[in-house]
Order: structure tokens, then sequence, then C-alpha cells
């Protein structure tokens, strides 16, 4: 990712939860640049071939090893609802099927229902997402023992949290946990009132922080802000000084060309999530033309229950066939601009500058692809094989922070898969029943 699609034969070795050295095979393990020959004091071995033992060394067999993709927008504790309240429109959906069922939700709940996201991701060769939901501190505690990278992001609305909770949050979760940062963030305009929204802009100035928000998903949410501030959601948004330190929109699909000026002149991110907007039917995003005014676009999944799948394969394939379906080009949106946005990309929009590429001194986060399936043969060209012909079934491993947490079908994540699975299934049951 660092330059373009460039793919080298080579080896990667990892120390502690960073990248140590990665290039072309040959060189002495553990050895620092200038001491190939081993011995040198700046690497601390002692020479001879076999002085620097590895705890694990794996033969990756001509498999691809990449960094990790990024679930730049989800709502992970909305595992409770998967293929709950299907086959509606937006505004139905939320109001009376998601709304209703979520305020029966604890803290605790919240925890579990994570987890389980964590295991779909880790299967999907995410390794790290930006999760929007209720109890941040609780979706952070989960991560956290599940060695998952999360960045939080508040919700803030007029029914539920607040801006002295988004400051609280601001200041307690980032720095908490190498694992765990935290964005200054709010539900949607339509959600949010005014005075409120001025509160969060104060907040990104006092602190100069980016802040994200859910803009634009429908053309009713635009139609509604427009009879009611005279302005689309974006410059409506950006006339409260929202956005003066960055940030960024979830969807973003009805966007005019002054929306697009102002996402680039702010230096805004947009997270496209076409599995979800498709389901919902609420459109497709100008993809094509966020490209050419140069504006970072990272992929996002949404939540489990509008997808319903937290697959980033299926998402990376839907933003560039959309895309093509919308501007009727089959050239619009290529393979390997849509890879970038799934990974560098999203990491962009996140802040985790140090997950987005394979270089020595960044983050451990990658993941490794299996180029043996017959969904990747023959190697013509293997970007374009991962985003069109890709799948959950290539991904053979996951490590994130130097941690292998999938491999070959198996978890390491410190609890047994069904475990988890036995406690999200209580939850929905009891949540259904009433007594939540």
């Amino acid at each position: 990712m660092a330059e373009g699609m460039k793919i080298i034969e080579g080896e990667l070795h990892v120390k502690g939860n960073r990248i140590a050295y990665v290039g072309a095979p040959g060189k002495k393990a553990g050895c620092a640049e200038g001491c190939a020959e081993g011995g040198g004091k700046e690497c601390g071995c002692e020479g001879g071939p076999d002085s620097v033992k590895w705890d694990r060394e794996i033969d990756a067999g001509g498999n691809l090893l990449m960094p990790g993709f990024k679930n730049a927008h989800t709502h992970s504790g909305m595992t409770f609802l998967r293929s709950f309240a299907d086959d509606l429109p937006l505004q139905a959906w939320l109001n009376e099927q998601i709304f209703p069922m979520e305020a029966k939700l604890t803290g605790e709940d919240i925890y579990e229902l994570s987890k389980l996201a964590i295991l779909e991701y880790l299967t999907s060769g995410i390794t790290a997402n930006f999760d929007m939901y209720l109890t941040p501190e609780t979706i952070a505690r989960a991560s956290s023992d599940m060695g998952f990278r999360t960045v939080l992001c508040g919700a803030v609305n007029d029914f539920s949290q607040s801006a002295e909770e988004l400051e609280q949050w601001y200041q307690s979760l980032n720095g908490s946990c190498e694992l765990i940062s935290f964005r200054l963030g709010f539900h949607a305009e339509y959600t949010t009132s005014e005075p409120l929204l001025r509160k969060i802009a104060d907040l990104a100035r006092k602190y100069q922080a980016p802040v994200f928000t859910h803009n634009s998903e429908t053309r009713a949410e635009v139609e509604q802000c427009m009879e009611r501030n005279g302005m689309t959601p974006t410059a409506y948004l950006d006339s409260l000084g929202m956005f003066d330190y960055g940030g960024g929109g979830f969807h973003c699909v009805y966007m005019t060309e002054e929306d697009l000026d102002i996402f680039r002149e702010k230096g805004l991110s947009v997270i496209t999530n076409p599995g979800s907007n498709t389901k919902l039917a609420s459109g497709i995003a100008p993809i094509r033309r966020m490209m050419e005014k140069g504006i970072n676009i990272g992929i996002g999944t949404d939540g489990p229950a509008s997808n319903n799948c937290l697959d980033m394969f299926r998402e990376m394939f839907l933003t560039t066939g959309l895309a093509k379906l919308k501007d009727m080009d089959a050239a619009a949106v290529d393979a390997d601009q849509v890879l970038y946005m799934a990974v560098a990309g999203g990491a962009k929009a996140m802040g985790l500058d140090a997950c987005d590429t394979l270089e020595e001194g960044k983050l451990a986060d990658l993941i490794l692809i299996d180029l043996q399936q017959p969904n990747m043969q023959p190697l013509n060209n293997i970007t374009k094989n991962l985003v069109y012909s890709g799948s959950k079934q290539n991904v053979k491993l996951t490590m994130v922070n130097g941690k292998i947490l999938y491999e070959n079908g198996e978890f390491f994540v410190g609890e047994a898969p069904g475990q988890i699975y036995e406690k999200a299934q209580k939850i929905i049951e009891r949540c259904q029943s009433g007594t939540g």
C-alpha cells in the first residue's frame, strides 16, 4: 500500500507489536540495517546464523501478506438484531424496530454483543473498526479483552448521550489502552438539536479535534434539513464550525457539489457503506465524483442489523460495482482504488496512520490471504482478484498488534466462540420477551 499495488516476494519480521523488517528474503533475522552479517551492536545479536530465535516462523507458502482491512463505520453491538428487522425503509426500520429494542440493552449486553462482531471482523481480515454505539466504555473493554483495535466514535443525540459524556469519553478513553482511541461524534443532524450541535462544535474547537456523523444517507434526510435550515446537512454543520478541525461523514449518498467542495476544503473523509445503502434502498454514493475531488474515502459495513454481514470483501465489490452502475461506466472506480479505500483510506479516516502499510516501524496489523483457492486462480492480477472474486474463505490469518487472533478457522481471543454465541442468543431472547 505504500507504493500503489506493488507486490514482492519477501519476508516480514514482527517484534512485539511492530513490524521490524519487511523486504527481500535473506536478511539475517532480527538484525538491524547495516548488520546483515550479524554481530552488530545496534541489533543486539551475537552473530552466527542461529543467534536469533523466533517464537514462531511461518512459511506463507506463496500466499499474500498485506495490511488488514479497516471497517471504518459500524455499530458492533447491533449483532443481536441481525436478521431481526429486515426489508423496511430506513426511518421505519429505525423508529419502529431498532430504537425500541436498543432501549432494552444494558452496557454489559453491548460488551457481549461487540465480542460477537469482533469474531466476524477477524474472519473477514478486518484488523480495526470505527465503532459508533451506545456505551463506548463497554465496547472499549470488549475490544481490549479480545486484543482487537477499535476507534470509538460518539453517538450523541437528543435521546441518548450528551456533550458532557462525549467530553468525558474523549478524555478517558484516549490513551486508556494502546488498542483504543476515541473521536468526537454525534448520531446525525436530524436527531440532534442545534444547541447540542453547537456544544459539540465547541468541543471540536476546544480540543482541535475532528468530528464524525451520519451524513446525507437518504434523500428525505437532505430535503428535511433543507426545509429546517435552508442548507444541506454538510453545509449546515459546517456553518456551525463543526468541521474546523476535520472529521468526516458516514454514508454521504446525496451530496451536492457544494457539499463535496466542503469535504475537500476541510479535509473530511467519506465513509461509504454500500451494503447497508443497498439493503435499505437508500441510494448509491457518488464515489467517482468524490475521487475526482481528491476526497479521502474509507469503507464501512455499517451495523449487522442493516447489512447484515460484516464482510469487507462484499463491501469492496459493491463499492466498485455500484459506482460503475451509477455512472454506467465499467471503467469507473477500479479495483486498485477500492482496495486502497478498504485499507489505507479507512486508516486515514480513523487516525490510524501506523496501521496503513507494511513498513518497518508500523504496527503489526496484517492478514494472510490464501491464493491457493480456486477463486484466486490464475494469478493474472491479485488486487483485482481480491476485490472482484475474493471472499472470507481466503483469509488464512488475522494479526492485530503483533498477535495472531484468527488462523485457519480458529480463534485466539481468550474465549470460546460458542460461549459468545450463547450469550448473544440469550440477550435477544430476553429483549424479545419484554423482560429486558
